[in-house]
This record gives structure tokens, C-alpha cells and sequence, in this order.
């Protein structure tokens, strides 16, 4: 694995640390492998004021990075017409600030007790209705 993501990982917890110095800190990660480095886990031991917390490896959709890139694809990117690399990441940037004008916070649609039942590996088939 590359070091720039264990590093750019390690920045950010350092970053969120130092914004928020006396507070406990729940950060939600999901199972990247850089998440359980043994270098995150080694910064991690050093502050046990932050506690990362990871969602279940069949939980995608409560990942909330991966909804929000599923929203910038469907919305911003599926039916364009991107004639360079710098046209595709205008449009992603427009479609940022756009939404960032006007942002809301998600709103779930079900209770973590209708939802924890269902992120265990045996479940076949998802029963999320978007």
C-alpha cells in the first residue's frame, strides 16, 4: 500500500484532533485498510480520547462518502458529455458548490433498529428502498 493515503489519514485525525482538543472524539470510518493501519492504530493508542468506530463491510449504504458519490454520478455525471478531464471535473465542482449552496442534512428513513438486523454478511439480498 502507498504511504500517501496512511499519511493523508494520519493528517486528518491529527487535524481533527487539534480542532477539537478537549473533547472525546467518535470518528466513523469505513474498512479501508488505511483506517486499521498499524500506524493509525499506533497514533490512535497515543490519544484514546478518539475511538474509531467502522461500519459493517456489507453496510455500503451507510456510508455516507459513498451516497454522496452516488448522488455527484447520478445527478452531475451519468448522462453528460465531458469532452476532456478538465470539463468532467467542472461539472463535479459546479455540482459542489451547487449543492453546498443549498445543502441539507440527510435525513434517514429507518431506525437503526430496522436497519442493524440487516448488516450482517448472511443477509441475501438488500432490503433498502431508495
Amino acid at each position: 500500500m502507498s504511504t500517501a493515503p496512511r499519511q493523508e489519514f494520519l493528517r486528518f485525525l491529527q487535524q481533527v484532533a487539534k480542532a477539537y482538543p478537549r473533547r472525546r472524539l467518535h470518528i466513523v470510518c469505513d474498512n479501508y485498510a488505511t483506517h486499521k493501519h498499524p500506524a493509525a492504530k499506533a497514533w490512535l493508542g497515543k490519544h484514546p480520547r478518539i475511538t474509531l468506530h467502522f461500519t459493517p463491510t456489507s453496510g455500503s449504504r451507510l456510508n455516507m462518502v459513498k451516497i454522496f458519490f452516488g448522488i455527484i454520478t447520478r445527478q452531475a455525471i451519468r448522462r453528460g458529455t465531458f469532452t476532456s478531464v478538465k470539463d468532467l471535473i467542472t461539472a463535479i465542482q459546479v455540482f459542489i458548490d451547487g449543492w453546498n449552496e443549498r445543502c441539507t442534512p440527510f435525513v434517514w428513513t429507518k431506525t437503526a433498529d430496522q436497519i442493524i438486523p440487516h448488516t450482517t454478511k448472511s443477509q441475501a439480498t438488500s432490503i433498502a428502498r431508495h
